[in-house]
């Protein structure tokens, strides 16, 4: 009895002792978790150190806009080497460059690079500088959609490919002029994607096999905006943004229940519908945004309200935040970060500290937005976190500090429109030239 009493013991204080230093979640895709934008993880600092932040480590990579996600102490990056070719930032051209696009993976301890995969893929793209989507990591898998609608299926462990779509071949389609930037969802069994053609805008593979089992919808093209999946009254609802419509979609069939007509400018819908209990906010470039009120029972969508001019905001490459009753985010048009009223779109503050690190307005700036606790963590087109608070009452600085050199270019200015991940207790980030691990653990703060 004694021994008994003994392990049952030392079990329960083994339990407590690795709860107590376990990491929070893994950054298996796009936004996170669940695509919340929000950091889970204890022992996370509270404010920036005088001397700054320390890097851990700096490895080279090549162009991409896509952001890294982190598994299992790894972290996983799509990019591209060019060989021949010059990247022209002409925002109504298309520029030809030859290469290898790659998926990489490296050691988040030390960033030593594990494996690659690469493969020959020609760029015929506006603003041809990589790869735009974040790997989605599940079970052991790595999902890698490049620029180009190349869509790989790999093992995280070795690199090994399992199975690989060609989306424009598959489905007698071309590549938007700004490359396939929606990130692949998966649910269950099914991986989502938009691969575009007649009929065939939105498609479900089986993720083992990558083998179809439905497409759905039409529009003049694809748009870049990632399928996001809902849950409403217990039931699911898979909502897909295309350039002429916001729509939801049964998760099993394809099958549409409701659409709502929502045309940003230049085909530009990017940032993903965000959900507030059964209410849905969307909004992009061109002043396009909604509210909508959805019913799970009567598979119906009632818009709210529109926004205006002067009310809501408009973002375009980050997807703003929901919470409560306020909205943030990044309006296109100002470059300003905004805090809005979801009631109604009513603005309530606005300021471009942490796009231009100035009051200057930038059209289109950028800052991504990651919730930690009471506070965010942005990261500016500037190559600088920033550490904040949002409020209805306001914006208040709490810590700025540059990571990394901007190496794009948008309408003159030097940008980087890279989505960090954050996990082990670190954030990870890139820009056309490196990789970064910067510590953001609390003793490093000590």
């Amino acid at each position: 009895m004694r021994f008994i009493l003994f392990n049952l013991v030392y079990f329960c204080l083994h339990l407590f002792l690795f709860e107590s230093v376990a990491p929070g979640d893994d950054w298996p895709e796009w936004m996170g978790p669940q695509r919340a934008s929000e950091w889970r993880e204890d022992g996370i600092l509270e404010t920036f150190p005088e001397e700054g932040l320390r890097i851990k480590w700096r490895k080279p990579v090549g162009l991409g806009y896509s952001g890294p996600a982190v598994v299992d102490g790894k972290v996983f990056l799509m990019d591209y080497v060019p060989r021949s070719g010059t990247v022209t930032n002409n925002p109504g051209g298309r520029a030809r460059l030859e290469g290898e696009e790659r998926v990489l993976c490296y050691d988040a301890t030390d960033g030593k690079l594990l494996w690659k995969y690469a493969y020959d893929r020609p760029y015929i793209l506006s603003y041809p500088s990589g790869p735009r989507c974040t790997t989605t990591i599940e079970n052991g898998r790595v999902y890698a959609l490049g620029a180009e609608g190349t869509l790989s299926c790999l093992s995280t462990e070795t690199g090994k490919l399992f199975w690989q779509r060609e989306l424009t071949d598959d489905y007698g389609t071309t590549s938007p002029i700004w490359g396939y930037a929606a990130h692949p969802l998966i649910d269950g069994n099914l991986l989502y994607t938009l691969a575009g053609g007649d009929g065939s805008l939105v498609v479900a593979l089986d993720k083992k096999t990558g083998k179809e089992v439905w497409r759905s919808l039409s529009a003049r093209s694809q748009g870049y905006c990632p399928p996001t999946m809902i849950s409403l009254g217990g039931k699911k609802q898979l909502v897909i943004w295309h350039p002429e419509s916001i729509n939801g979609l049964d998760p099993a069939t394809g099958r549409v229940k409701w659409t709502v007509p929502l045309e940003p400018d230049y085909d530009m819908s990017i940032a993903a519908p965000r959900l507030v209990d059964n209410k849905l906010f969307a909004s992009g470039i061109g002043q396009v945004g909604v509210l909508l009120e959805l019913d799970p029972e009567e598979e119906t969508a009632k818009v709210l309200w529109r926004g205006k001019a002067k009310n809501a905001l408009y973002s375009v490459n980050a997807t703003p935040f929901v919470e409560g009753e306020m909205i943030y985010g990044v309006d296109c048009q100002s470059g300003a970060l905004i805090g809005a009223q979801l009631a109604d779109g009513k603005r309530l503050w606005s300021t471009n500290r942490p796009t231009s690190g100035t009051e200057r307005r930038e059209r289109q700036a950028t800052a991504f937005l990651v919730k930690h606790k009471d506070r965010f963590f942005l990261f500016s087109e500037t190559g600088d976190l920033i550490l904040a608070r949002l409020t209805p009452s306001g914006y208040d600085e709490l810590g700025r500090f540059h990571v990394l050199e901007p190496t794009g270019e948008c309408f003159g200015r030097e940008v980087v429109w890279n989505h960090p991940a954050f996990a082990e207790r670190c954030m990870f980030v890139r820009n056309d030239k490196e990789l970064v691990c910067v510590d953001l653990s609390q003793k490093s703060s000590d």
